[in-house]
Order: structure tokens, then sequence, then C-alpha cells
């Protein structure tokens, strides 16, 4: 205590004062920019609606580099925008509702194409300084809570304290000003630039899908676009099998057929085995040396279809390759195949938006189910470890399966289409009773003829809310 007063007394008044009114700057200023870190992560983004879509528009979480690209949350996937915005605070843009708009139809129709391709960059603007507004309100109240406590505490003069007060919302809308102003003087610009979500991550490289040559097939109730899952992969072939369904190895077991003979309408199963996105359900699909047309092209001569049932997303994931490489592997979650597993899908919830947003424009709006995939592994992983996969192997495939089938659905809801789960419980690859193909069978962890039915139970039960109740009868 008396060296505490004699270090008092060695030191000049003038020179402590300095020191404590620069200690409380400095600790305003960690406040203060702690308080925008904060605000920026919990202030809620902005609706906005264009283009006949819900976009969401916020601030990414704070970099502490000076430019690089801004957030776009699709599907519940987050991904890098193709453009790069100035400053430390840059755009993120959720995508949240896709539909169809009256005002956007009637701007194509009359070709206003210049007034639509403004409205969405100056949408996205004010979304944008909405949200920069409502930041700094919640960053100024970050910053007033403490102070207001620590100046009670002080017991303050109240002159003092409104001086504390005034100084940290001073010091908190300078940092705003700083980060969403100054540094972000361009981002304004590249948003109001902004014509379609492709101009944010790009488009996919497939074009609009023309309808397939030939007379219109009236008699089609339900469509099947898909894989090898809604061929039926691994089971009897249909009956009479021409070249292409051989090559596709479309079964009669597989749950359309199954959803054909339970209603006693015609469905038209176009799935093939390996087909993808790109390459099987909008783009032709090669086989051997046979070509399956675009799927979604013969799919637009059922003019009469009620419902499409779409079962797509393995392939584009290449989701074999990861189970055997997560089988040969000692672990599946390193950081080599984390990352690839992320650019694959990335690349597959662009895909998956072009491939709604062409099947919402089918003749006669059909409704349509996606359906999610099941869960080939179950509770019981005993006979898998002989090929390599251990309980933690299979919880890093369920988990990405997961995530695969998160963005499926969300895909699926931004729509307006029904998205279904098969419930294959109780029924994995060990137990007695499989739903899926063991790894001797033609198409190991494909639905057996019991897995196929399972899936076109579920589909059956979404029939009812979806088409006409005479359609739906069985």
């Amino acid at each position: 205590m008396r060296l505490k007063r004699r270090l008092g007394r060695a030191i000049p008044a003038g020179l402590r004062r300095t020191a404590i009114v620069a200690l409380n700057a400095l600790g305003l200023c960690c406040l203060a920019l702690a308080a925008v870190w904060l605000a920026v992560r919990i202030t809620p983004l902005q609706s906005v609606s264009a283009a006949g879509q819900t976009v969401r528009v916020g601030a990414a979480p704070v970099s502490w580099s000076l430019s690089g690209p801004g957030r776009l949350d699709l599907f519940g996937q987050s991904m890098p925008t193709r453009p790069h915005f100035d400053g430390p605070i840059r755009p993120r843009l959720a995508l949240s509702r896709i539909s169809d708009d009256a005002e956007v139809a009637q701007l194509l129709r009359s070709g206003d194409h210049e007034r639509l391709t403004l409205d969405v960059g100056h949408k996205l603007v004010g979304g944008w300084v909405r949200y920069g507004v409502w930041e700094t309100a919640v960053a100024v109240g970050l910053v007033l809570l403490p102070l207001g406590a620590w100046a009670g505490l002080r017991r303050m003069p109240r002159r003092r304290a409104v001086q504390v007060l005034v100084g940290g919302t001073a010091l908190v809308v300078a940092l705003n000003a700083v980060g969403f102003v100054l540094l972000a003087l361009d981002t304004p610009r590249t948003l109001h630039s902004l014509k379609s979500l492709g101009d944010l991550v790009g488009d996919s490289s497939v074009t609009q899908v023309p309808a397939a040559e030939g007379p219109a097939l009236e008699d089609v109730r339900a469509v099947v676009l898909g894989d090898s899952t809604a061929a039926g992969a691994g089971n009897r072939l249909v009956p009479d099998a021409g070249p292409l369904d051989r090559a596709c190895l479309r079964s009669s077991d597989s749950f359309a057929r199954v959803l054909d003979r339970t209603n006693e309408w015609r469905v038209l199963n176009l799935a093939c085995s390996g087909a993808t996105i790109h390459d099987g359900l909008l783009g032709v699909q090669i086989l051997g040396d046979r070509v399956a047309p675009p799927q979604l092209a013969e799919a637009k001569r059922a003019t009469k279809a009620s419902v499409v049932i779409v079962s797509v997303g393995a392939n584009d994931m290449r989701w074999a390759d990861l189970v055997m490489l997560c089988a040969a592997a000692p672990t599946c979650n390193d950081k080599a195949s984390t990352a690839f597993f992320q650019s694959r899908l990335t690349r597959f919830t662009l895909d998956y938006r072009t491939l709604l947003e062409q099947v919402a424009d089918l003749p006669g709006h059909p409704a349509v189910i996606v359906n999610e995939y099941y869960d080939p592994f179950g509770k019981s992983v005993a006979c898998l470890r002989s090929e390599g996969l251990d309980r933690r192997k299979v919880d890093v495939l369920r988990s990405r399966l997961s995530a695969v089938n998160a963005v499926l659905r969300q895909g699926a809801e931004s729509f307006g289409f029904t998205a279904v789960r098969p419930d294959f419980e109780g029924h994995g690859l060990c137990s007695p009773q499989p739903f899926v193909q063991g790894r001797t069978d033609t198409a190991p962890l494909h639905p057996n003829a019991a897995g196929s039915l399972a899936i076109a139970l579920a589909d059956q039960q979404a029939l009812p809310g979806l088409v006409p109740s005479g359609l739906a009868a069985g």
C-alpha cells in the first residue's frame, strides 16, 4: 500500500490522467468493436422479394481481409459469391422462397426485362441499407447496456454518465459508417448490377430443356425422374425390356411400377442408372453405345401428368466413390474427403436449383414430390466390419447423407414442392430383413424389392393432398 502511494506520488498527476483516459478510450474501442462484431452475427436479415424470389439480405461474419466474396445461403448450403466486395463487412444473401410471381410473369410476357433486372438490384440495395440501419441500432444497444451498468456501478455524476453513453454511441456509429459506407462504398453498386441469382454464384451449364419429339403421352398420369434408386437397379428387369430399359436397369420392382399397379394409372419411369442432373435429367446420358435423351425432355410429352416424382443426387455427389474411399481409408472425415464432399455438394445445390426451376415449368404444372434418400446402414454395422466400415465411419457417411437430404428437402420446400423420406427403420443392411441389397448383390446399398415398396408407400401417402382424389385412390 505504501509502495502504491509512493508510485502515485512519483508519477505526475497529468500523466496519470492521460494514462487513465487512454485506457478508458482503448476499453471503449474494444467494446465498440466487439459490439459491431456481435451485431453483425445476431441482427436479423432483411427480406426482399424480387423476380419471384424472396431473399433475405444481411452481412456475412466480419472478415479480417479488406476484400473478398460475400456469402449466399442456398437450400441450407453456404457458398461464396462470384462477385467480390470491398471492406470487412460484406453482403450475405439467403434464398428463402421461390414462387411464380404475377408481376414477374407480366414483365416477362411484355418483354420488359430491363425493368425486371433493375427491380432486382434496387431491392437488394434497399435490403442492404435497411440491414445496415438495424445492425447499427443493435450495436448501439450492445454498447449502451454495459456502459450504463458501468456508469451505475461507478456512481458517475449524471453529466459524466451521459458523456460516456454519448461517446460510446458516437464511436459505434462511426465504426459502422466506416464498415458499411466508407470501406464498403462499392457494395450498393455491385448489388444494383445483379440481375439474377446466377450473377451471384454462376448458373448451371444446362440450358432450358425442350420437349422431346413425338406424340403427347396423354395416358400418363405420373412421371418418375431419377437415378438407379428410382430405376430399381439390381432387381428384376421390366417385362419386355427394350434396349434403353436394359441399359438403364429399369426394374419391375421399382417404386414407379409399384405405384402404377397400386393406383391403376400409368406411371412413366424415365429414371436411369448412373443419371445425374447434368447428364441424365437435363442433358443426354451416354450408356455405352446408346444415348438416353434428357429425362425432362421426355417428361414434357406427358402433358396430362398430375404428379412428377424426382429422385436424384447420389450420382451427382459420387456417393459410391465416397463410400469406397471411406471403407479404404483410416478415417472418413479427413480434410481431403471433406473438401471433396463440400465441393460436390455446392455444385449439386446449384444444379438442383436449375432442375427445380425447369420442373416447375412443366406443362400443366403437375404436383412435384422430391424423394430424399433412405439410411441404408441402420443401427447395426456388424456385417460391415469386414468391408472396412465401423461405427465411426458409418456415422460420417450418415451425416453426409443427411446434408444431401437437407438440400433436397429445403430446395423442394423453397419451390412449394413436397419432400418425402422413405422409412427404412429396422431394415438396414445388417438387419434380418434388410430393405437394401448387400455387397454380393448386383447393386449394393440400393433398395431391394421390399425397399422399393417402402419408397412407394412413402410417396403414396403424399399423393392424396397433391393430385385429384380419383387418381390417388388405390
